[in-house]
C-alpha cells in the first residue's frame, strides 16, 4: 500500500488556557486535492502553520511520505517537498514573474548565491520558470513588473513559486483571497490542472469552489476535526450546515 503524501497524528498545540489543535489527524493520499473549511478561529491556519513548521506542535506527529518531519525546521521540510503559500502575497513588485520563479528554481539548485549575474546563464532554470508560468496560465505575461499583474494573476504567481521548489505537496492558504469571482475560477482551474504528482490542501471559504474543485473536504471546528467527507456527504451534513454553512448563509 502506497504511504499517504502526508500525514498528521495527535497534533495538539495551545497557547496557556487556549487550545488551538487537540488530536488533528488527517492523511491525504497522493495526488490527492483535499479542501480544508471551517469557520473563523477554527485552526485552518494553525494546522497549516504547524504542518509546515512555522509552529511547533505540544505533541503530535507530522509525516511526509514515510518520512516524520515534525522536528524539521521550516526550511528543510521545503526541500523535501512541502511548499505553501499565504492570505497575503509575499512577492517582488519590481521583478518580473520570469525573474521571480527563476531566483526560485535557482534557489533549488542551489545557485541562488549568485543571483547578480545575467539569468541568460542559466537557460534551463528560465526554460523551467517559463513552463511553471505557462502551467498557470501566466505565460503571457512573464515579462512585465510583478506590480502591473492583476490581483489574481499575483495569487498565481505566488503558487508558481511554491511550485519552483518541486513541491511533494502543496499547502494553499486562502489562494483566491481577495480575488474577483471570475479571476478566483479561473485560479482554481489552474490548480486543478498542476500535475498529479502534487497533493494539495487548500483553505477556502468559497463553498461553491470547494464542491467543485476538492475531492473531498476536511472540517475544523474549534481547533478540532469535526468531519471528513466527499463534497455531497459534506453538504449533507446537519453538523456542517449548522457550524458553518448556515453561519455563512446568515452572515
Amino acid at each position: 500500500m502506497t504511504a499517504p503524501a502526508l500525514r498528521t497524528t495527535g497534533l495538539h498545540k495551545s497557547f496557556g488556557s487556549l487550545v488551538v489543535a487537540q488530536d488533528v489527524a488527517i492523511s491525504l493520499p497522493q495526488g490527492a486535492r483535499y479542501a480544508l473549511i471551517g469557520p473563523n478561529g477554527a485552526g485552518k491556519t494553525t494546522l497549516i502553520n504547524l504542518i509546515t513548521g512555522a509552529l511547533r506542535p505540544d505533541s503530535g506527529e507530522i509525516l511526509l511520505g514515510e518520512e516524520a518531519i515534525t522536528a524539521l525546521e521550516p526550511d528543510s521540510r521545503v526541500k523535501r517537498g512541502l511548499a505553501r503559500t499565504f492570505q497575503i502575497n509575499t512577492l517582488f513588485p519590481d521583478l518580473s514573474p520570469l525573474e521571480a520563479v527563476t531566483l526560485a528554481v535557482c534557489e533549488r539548485l542551489g545557485v541562488a548565491n549568485v543571483w547578480w549575474r545575467r539569468l541568460v546563464g542559466f537557460r534551463d532554470a528560465v526554460d523551467e520558470a517559463y513552463d511553471i508560468l505557462a502551467s498557470l496560465n501566466i505565460g503571457a505575461v512573464c515579462y512585465r513588473a510583478t506590480r502591473e499583474l492583476a490581483y489574481g494573476q499575483q495569487r498565481l504567481l505566488e503558487i508558481a513559486l511554491a511550485l519552483a521548489t518541486k513541491p511533494k505537496v502543496l499547502l494553499l492558504d486562502e489562494p483566491a483571497a481577495g480575488v474577483p469571482r471570475q479571476q478566483g475560477g479561473e485560479l482554481f482551474e489552474a490548480i486543478a490542472n498542476l500535475s498529479s504528482d502534487i497533493t494539495v490542501l487548500f483553505i477556502e471559504h468559497d463553498m461553491e469552489v470547494v464542491f467543485r474543485f476538492a475531492s473531498r473536504v476536511i472540517v475544523m471546528v474549534g481547533g478540532r476535526l469535526l468531519v471528513e467527507g466527499t463534497s455531497s456527504e459534506i453538504a449533507a451534513d446537519q453538523r456542517v450546515r449548522e457550524v458553518y454553512l448556515g453561519r455563512s448563509r446568515h452572515g
